[in-house]
């Protein structure tokens, strides 16, 4: 007698109908697809025009377009993840009190932390971060650069005018999108750099600390230092106490930058929040805003070594640009300065201009104008280090004393065979005299000998 198949059959049919329909569910999950209770949010906000007006006045966008939601890197994200003080029940039927849109994008920041930490971290350590925490209401916050609601791959490739940076950074985005970066980015898409590829997206640090542009500019031109050592003297030198905008954008006006430099813990001096020592001690050494001269500048910079304990203040000199402006200003390599002549000379325009710096609490530097005459000055050979050259601007009593040196090491040789030639005549006497004395001498040592045998025969 057989055994009917069908419960086996049914069995199996209805255990691969629930694989498939998990299946589905995965797939349907992997494609970003909302549950229900986002569904339902973009079904009322899917609309244009919506707005709330707020206790400032402003006008609150609560439009959000469904299709560019689920085109976003956030179309697996729900709603009430980032909107969780939400109240399902209460929602569009009892009035938020909201103070100003700079209020409502600050209370949403944790949201975006919960997801993105990592970069949360970045940011709270940039320029930026420190900015809101001065009390700033203009500094970027996490929508004032990523729409939540649109926010697409850092791999897609938009128009360069749709860079978030260019809301701030107006005047400086004008000037790289006409310079050989902006344009190269129109012409060749991803492959130029933008604004985070060389100032970092999150960790957005001030272009006036440290090495971070120059480091950022050997990070794409690997070649660099090696290719400028086929025809630039002091190479390394160079690199150190000049930024490459200074040779790379020839029609931007230069100045020496003398920064406040920790010789000890090898960094660059910083303010301290709520300690405002630069600005009120510049202003007393400069009451006339003349600009500091070399007794006012050693002065301070004994006050700040006082302040640093163990430390040793120094001024590390920089040539550099005069604005971030010109800073991307940048042109082809062709057209780079190369003329030794446009700083190696007496009167160089670059050297007319000088500052002194600190880097404020923020990261952004504090300046003060100083004489030009202090790069002149033997009061600060100790002080100022960095770009001393001969036939520059620097301190004159050295290109003496070098000049001497090399004159002196090439005239060594050539008094040595003078003197040699003139003493020839004195040597070759004072020779002969000590051979015919030593001649004497055996001759006495000889008649000697034969004396003592003659005696002795006797």
């Amino acid at each position: 007698m057989k055994r009917s198949r069908a419960p086996t059959s049914l069995i199996l049919a209805g255990l691969l109908a629930f694989i498939l329909s998990l299946a589905g569910q995965t797939a349907r999950a992997a494609e970003g697809e909302m549950s229900k209770e986002s569904k339902a949010c973009l079904s009322c906000h899917d609309k244009d025009g919506m707005t709330k007006t707020l206790e400032s006045g402003e006008a609150l966008s609560l439009a959000i377009s469904a299709k560019a939601y689920t085109e976003s890197m956030h179309k697996k994200t729900d709603c009430e993840d980032c909107h969780s003080n939400l109240d399902a029940k209460t929602h569009g039927k009892a009035t938020t009190a909201i103070k100003s849109k700079r209020e409502f994008a600050l209370g949403m920041r944790d949201s975006c932390r919960d997801c993105h930490k990592k970069k949360a971290t970045e940011y709270d350590d940039s320029v930026h971060a420190a900015l809101i925490k001065a009390g700033s209401k203009k500094a970027p916050l996490c929508t004032d650069c990523h729409n939540p609601h649109t926010v697409r791959s850092a791999k897609v490739v938009g128009p360069i005018a749709e860079t978030p940076c260019a809301k701030c950074h107006e005047a400086i985005f004008k000037a790289y999108s006409k310079d050989v970066h902006g344009l190269e980015r129109v012409a060749k898409g991803i492959s130029a750099p933008l604004c985070a590829g060389c100032h970092q997206a999150h960790a957005v640090k001030a272009a006036s600390m440290g090495e971070g542009v120059k480091d950022a500019c050997l990070a794409c031109h690997k070649e660099a230092v090696n290719q400028h050592k086929d025809w630039l003297p002091n190479t390394a030198l160079h690199f150190e106490a000049i930024s490459c905008p200074v040779c790379h954008a020839p029609d931007a006006q230069r100045r020496v930058n003398l920064r406040l430099y920790d010789s000890t813990a090898k960094r660059q001096v910083a303010e301290k929040t709520g300690v405002p020592k630069f600005e009120k001690r510049t202003d007393a050494a400069d009451s006339k805003d003349m600009g500091l001269d070399e007794r006012a500048l050693w002065s301070l910079l004994k006050e700040f070594n006082q302040d640093g304990g163990d430390g040793k203040m120094l001024l590390r000199g920089r040539l550099e640009v005069r604005s971030g402006v010109e800073a991307h200003q940048l042109s082809e390599k062709s057209k780079a300065i190369k003329d030794c002549d446009t700083c190696h000379k007496q009167g160089a325009a670059a050297f007319q201009s000088v500052t002194l710096t600190i880097a404020g609490p923020d990261g952004r530097p504090l300046r003060h104008g100083v004489q030009n005459e202090v790069l002149n000055s033997l009061t600060s050979m100790d002080s100022v280090r960095g770009f001393y050259a001969i036939g520059s601007t620097r301190i004159k009593l050295l290109d003496y004393l070098l000049i001497l040196v090399v004159l002196g090491a090439a005239s060594v040789p050539l008094v040595h065979m003078t003197i040699k030639r003139l003493f020839k005549g004195v040597r070759e006497k004072l020779e002969a005299e000590r051979l015919a004395a030593v001649q004497d001498l055996g001759k006495q040592a000889s008649t000697g000998h034969r004396q003592a045998a003659d005696n002795a025969s006797k």
